[in-house]
């Protein structure tokens, strides 16, 4: 007889519930930044076991703090959790995160050390530099002084 792995889902924010400035406090705290790195880079639509995230992300902090984290992501609509068997499972909502706020994951998911990049963002051409220095609004600029006048 074959035994069965019981699967359910965690409660998540409605998706028109979810709110720029929740998402942003979220990804304000460096561990739940690196979290969302760490789950975008190694996760597939499948998700991927928590445990494997603190493993192969080099997370020092207990798990009652990384459960934590997981909780503010979760509550903010970041990401997706569910249980399956004794093993949690987490993925990222890019899907709704991509819809309300095109090129948010993007800016957050570029600015990660290579080691965590994914092959999707890899791909991607970088950014060519402006090659005309960008000039400063006369309003931030500084007022000429005479030749020969002291600065204050």
């Amino acid at each position: 007889m074959e035994s069965q792995v019981e699967q359910h889902e965690l409660a998540h924010a409605d998706p028109a519930a979810v709110e720029l400035t929740a998402v942003l406090a979220a990804l304000a705290e460096p561990v739940r930044l690196n979290i969302v790195r760490t789950v975008a880079a190694l996760a597939d639509q499948d998700g991927i076991a928590c445990l494997e995230v603190w493993q192969q992300g080099g997370f020092t902090a207990s798990k009652s703090t990384m459960s934590h984290h997981y909780k503010v992501l979760r509550e903010a609509g970041l990401v997706v959790m569910w249980w399956v068997g004794a093993k949690k499972n987490v993925r990222l909502r890019r899907e709704l995160v991509d819809e309300r706020w095109p090129g948010l994951l993007d800016a957050v998911l570029g600015d990660q050390p290579p080691e965590l990049r994914s092959d999707r963002q890899s791909e991607r051409p970088a950014e060519q530099p402006s090659e005309q220095p960008s000039e400063q609004p006369a309003a931030e600029r500084l007022p000429e002084q005479p030749a020969g006048a002291k600065s204050a």
